[in-house]
């Protein structure tokens, strides 16, 4: 359990995370898509992300490009009904930040009136323009660079970033543009973990790694991956914790046996009827017809 769940009850914050940076307090951030995974996550976690990995991880997509603002919006409200402890922060999916400042705004802040306390959008110095429009409507943003699901096409794979040195340097800039266009925090992915430990040294917001290594200010995993619920391969940069998916549907499968021995459901699974009805359902015969 990270410092801040042990220390506070009060709701994680901007500042909150800005302190564990400055203070050397690590941050706990995973995924959460619907009611139930963002309960169990609230009290451990200090972050919570409504990922656009909702497409592969829980929609059956190969990939997170075709997840829509719909989509979105959908298991972003179911989230927010909880009314998490954590931070709450919505991916902005492909396509949403894109086009133009005032469709960004527009996309971002239904995030925001939807319960989100913030929102993740990927890549780095092209979305400065779209960064300031957020931030200059009161709108937090969490930059994300590195390996960035929604660019797999133009990096011909989900593939580590940052092993040359132009590319490495080009990072370290683009986590500059981003913090000075307001971002609070960055999402360091599939990076050596040496340019990840670079960029948390030289920046003044936090940073968060999945595949970058030990050295970021925080790290996040998704959900299923952590309990191990897809039962299939999963990248280097995981540690499964649990054999969820095993441990499901051995319990799935137990209740089945019952269902088909007659074992279940038990009387104290079962309703009674009242004694003053018994005789009268016993009794009952269906009606002739004529």
């Amino acid at each position: 359990m990270s410092d801040i769940s042990q220390l506070s009850v009060e709701r994680v914050t901007i500042p909150v995370l800005q302190r564990c940076k400055d203070e050397r307090r690590a941050i706990v951030m995973t995924t959460a898509y619907d009611a139930v995974t963002a309960r169990i996550a609230d009290p451990v976690v200090d972050v919570i992300l409504v990922g656009d990995s909702v497409g592969n991880v829980c929609l059956g997509f190969d990939d997170t490009l075709p997840v829509s603002m719909a989509m979105m919006n959908h298991h972003l409200e179911a989230v927010a009904r909880t009314r998490p402890r954590a931070m709450l922060v919505a991916d902005m999916p492909f396509l949403s930040f894109h086009l133009s400042p005032d469709d960004t705004i527009r996309n971002a802040g239904g995030f925001l009136q939807r319960g989100a306390d913030a929102v993740k959008l990927e890549g780095g110095r092209k979305r400065v323009e779209m960064i300031r429009a957020l931030v200059n409507c009161e709108i937090p943003v969490m930059g994300h660079l590195g390996l960035t699901p929604q660019s797999v096409n133009a990096m011909g794979g989900f593939k580590v970033q940052g092993r040359n040195a132009d590319d490495a340097l080009r990072l370290l800039d683009d986590a500059h543009q981003l913090q000075q266009a307001g971002c609070f925090a960055l999402v360091l992915e599939g990076i050596p973990a040496e340019l990840a430990a670079r960029a948390t040294e030289s920046l003044t917001i936090p940073t968060i790694g999945i595949g970058a290594g030990p050295s970021c200010s925080g790290q996040v995993l998704v959900f299923h991956d952590v309990l191990g619920l897809t039962g299939s391969h999963y990248p280097k940069f995981v540690r499964v914790y649990v054999e969820g998916h095993q441990l499901l549907q051995e319990g799935l499968s137990r209740w089945a046996v019952d269902v088909r021995s007659g074992a279940f459901p038990a009387p104290q699974e079962s309703y009674r009827i009242p004694d003053g009805l018994r005789e009268a359902v016993v009794n009952w015969s269906p009606s002739k017809s004529s």
